[in-house]
């Protein structure tokens, strides 16, 4: 009898146990070695919920590395019936909640791809709701805090005017309350490596990325030599905040072999690398290698816009680059940002052409998103703001100079040029003023002047419409969180 009962009440542990072959599974889909991991998940029940999360896993990275419209129509339908399996299970378990949650931050994330903002929210929504819960449920459950403290992170970061929407929908967190979380779910064997990820991806698209978070990165990547996740996303970290060059290191020593899953984009962010290094036959070679292979429909517009430049800026006449301007008006989706700035411009080229200094303006652009500084200050020396006829120019030339001197840790040259952006911007609510204001903020932050730093990062926000208003709001609104 006394078996009988413990058997009995023993039993719904089971329905959550991480097998060594379910550790090898998950430790392979964060390599992004998806077959691997597939392969080793049918050896193990398909009753136990942590195989079903890991099933769910390998079908979000599968979708959002394709880009895949038809496998996602394909995948879609997977979502309730893994919830409705999870949900069988034991809801004394721990787990129950943060499984059910994990699976439906894997469809938002895939949604978003998709461009299913509506039901990717309502999916973020319920994730939140299912890990607060079990927060109050189960408060020193580490595992919790991996997604609680990202969705707090992003619910902290949220711009003023749609805080009464999350108040609404019964979303509260805070920029440091996030983090937080995110540190301490690093003690957690099992999350440890996501959350330490999670962490440095949050300081680099949400709050400023240093010297020192660049470091850690490079320490992670270096003790995972066989990560292709792990060099993939710090390649794009490095790249979005001007490191190009380490970028291009990550990238040129990851682990390459058939059992990783493939990455078409890669080629589209090398193609990005050597056009900033103003390497244009090499640029070309990457993007049209990406346009060739890839499936989706995200990047098309930028890589077409970005061929476009690789012709016009090596002097190509007019009857061979514009060709690609025109495909960028055919091809693919504005969902991310990229494709949004691509469909811009070559609205605005194919209208009205290029100004004289487009190109030296252009130029100095790439170079200075790349971190090649001496390049971007070279191409920008012979000029003065009188040179430049439109306004936009004029806050375009005042921006890049600012953000030259900024990237060159020479923040006190780099003001007068981000205010003089800002001021020429404001009247027709360019995008130049939103991102002066930005960088103003965080110059006058690394002072420790909080009253012009808070000002700065409110004008930010001021800038109701421009291609980069998500970032630009998402980064403003947490560096007030964190004054």
């Amino acid at each position: 009898m006394l078996i009988v009962f413990l058997s009995f009440t023993t039993v719904p542990a089971q329905d959550f146990v991480w097998t060594s072959g379910l550790q090898r599974a998950y430790s392979d889909l964060q390599k992004l070695k998806v077959q691997s991991a597939r392969q080793a998940l049918i050896k193990e029940s398909p009753a136990n919920g942590v195989r079903i999360f890991l099933d769910d896993y390998a079908d979000m990275l599968t979708l959002v590395t394709s880009d895949d419209d038809r496998l996602f129509a394909n995948f879609s339908k997977r979502e309730d019936d893994r919830l409705d399996a999870l949900q069988a299970l034991d809801d004394k378990s721990p787990w129950q909640r943060v499984m059910q949650a994990e699976v439906r931050l894997h469809w938002a994330f895939a949604k978003l791809k998709f461009g299913k903002e509506l039901s990717a929210s309502w999916d973020v929504i319920r994730a939140y709701k299912l890990l607060s819960e079990n927060q109050r449920k189960f408060p020193n459950f580490l595992p919790t805090y991996k997604s609680l403290g990202t969705l707090h992170v992003m619910i902290g970061s949220v711009p003023e005017n749609y805080v009464w929407v999350a108040n609404l929908l019964g979303l509260r967190g805070s920029v440091r309350q996030g983090q937080q979380e995110l540190q301490r779910v690093q003690n957690d064997p099992i999350f440890r490596l996501e959350a330490q990820l999670i962490d440095l991806m949050v300081r680099a698209y949400i709050l400023k990325f240093t010297d020192a978070d660049s470091r850690t990165l490079a320490q992670l990547i270096s003790g995972n030599p066989d990560n292709l996740l792990l060099h993939f996303f710090g390649a794009t970290i490095e790249q979005k905040n001007g490191r190009g060059e380490q970028a291009l290191i990550y990238l040129t020593s990851r682990p390459r072999s058939d059992g990783y899953q493939s990455l078409p984009v890669i080629e589209n962010i090398l193609g990005d690398i050597y056009l900033q290094k103003s390497e244009y036959s090499t640029a070309k070679t990457h993007f049209q290698r990406f346009v060739s292979t890839y499936k989706g429909q995200n990047f098309l517009k930028d890589s077409y816009y970005k061929l476009f430049l690789c012709q016009w800026l090596a002097g190509q006449s007019d009857t061979i680059t514009r060709p690609f301007l025109q495909t960028v008006l055919t091809v693919g989706r504005t969902t991310v940002e990229s494709d949004k700035a691509a469909q811009k411009f070559a609205e605005a080229y194919l209208e009205r052409g290029a100004s004289p200094n487009q190109k030296v303006l252009m130029r100095a652009r790439l170079a200075s998103d790349g971190g090649f500084t001496d390049s971007a200050l070279a191409y920008l020396r012979p000029y003065n703001e009188a040179k430049f006829m439109s306004a936009v120019e004029k806050a375009e030339y005042n921006y890049r100079m600012g953000r030259i001197y900024q990237r060159r840790n020479d923040p006190d040259a780099a003001l007068p040029y981000l205010r003089r952006a800002l001021a020429i911007s404001e009247p027709d609510q360019l995008s130049f003023g939103a991102v002066s204001a930005l960088q103003l903020g965080y110059i006058y932050q690394q002072k420790n002047d909080r009253t012009q730093a808070r000002s700065f990062f409110q004008k930010a926000l001021s800038f109701k419409r421009h291609e980069y208003k998500n970032s630009v709001d998402n980064k403003a609104k947490a560096g007030l969180s964190q004054l």
